[in-house]
């Protein structure tokens, strides 16, 4: 009995901590979008977005730029269109992954427009100097903010479902250095201010936050209305 009674109090200790961690955050999330803001459409400051383009600059060459170009496209808009179609099509395979492949689907789609309404809220240009020509708005970075937003969701989807705790760790560590590397390339291309990608990694983690909760409250109230189900009322 005091073993099954640690354990709980184990397991409690547990969701606490994660709770925790889940609205610590969320609220950073806010401050941070919010500072941003502020600094960049209020105070008009731009020593920080200055200080990563020199930093950048300091280290520019032909191969890194390359390297840059092709870490970006893991978040263009021509890899999104297809990467979370593709991931909803596997987990289409096993009927224990159709809810995550739902999320990935409304959720990455959700995110995609909330950027580009964002953009056209804030109507930031993009950087002088760009090393691409793209004619969308700056402010919050796309990349940033629905890459992180996917990559996000399959560090969710592998802490639910890889028992492995070393892979889960591995995976993890992967998805993540994969998030910032890609925030990082469209600093060094010069195509989106250090500013916008913080902002979009801040939106990103809130609309993952508040999307994945209320997944699950659809998800749940489904499955209790699935399973009280009468034979008569599933005909």
């Amino acid at each position: 009995m005091k073993n099954v009674t640690r354990k709980l109090w184990q397991l409690l200790a547990l969701l606490s901590a994660e709770l925790v961690v889940v609205w610590l955050v969320f609220f950073g999330c806010i401050m941070a979008f919010s500072t941003i803001v502020n600094e960049v459409f209020i105070e008009q400051e731009t020593d920080f977005d200055q200080a990563l383009f020199a930093f950048a600059d300091s280290h520019t060459s032909p191969g890194i730029t390359q390297l840059m170009k092709y870490i970006s496209f893991f978040a263009s808009a021509e890899y999104l269109l297809v990467a979370p179609a593709i991931v909803v099509l596997i987990f289409a395979f096993f009927e224990k992954m159709h809810w995550f492949g739902l999320k990935v689907l409304l959720i990455s789609f959700s995110g995609s427009i909330l950027n580009q309404a964002l953009k056209r809220i804030f109507d930031r240009p993009r950087p002088d100097t760009a090393m691409e020509e793209l004619a969308s708005l700056s402010f919050p970075s796309g990349h940033a903010m629905i890459g992180g937003i996917f990559y996000g969701l399959l560090i969710y989807i592998v802490w639910q479902t890889v028992a492995n705790q070393t892979l889960r760790w591995i995976y993890t560590l992967v998805l993540t250095l994969l998030i910032l590397l890609i925030g990082y390339s469209r600093i060094y291309l010069n195509v989106h201010y250090a500013t916008d990608v913080l902002a979009g990694y801040s939106v990103g983690a809130l609309w993952l936050i508040i999307s994945i909760y209320l997944m699950r409250k659809l998800e749940i109230a489904y499955l209790r209305r699935y399973e009280t189900k009468t034979p008569s009322e599933e005909l």
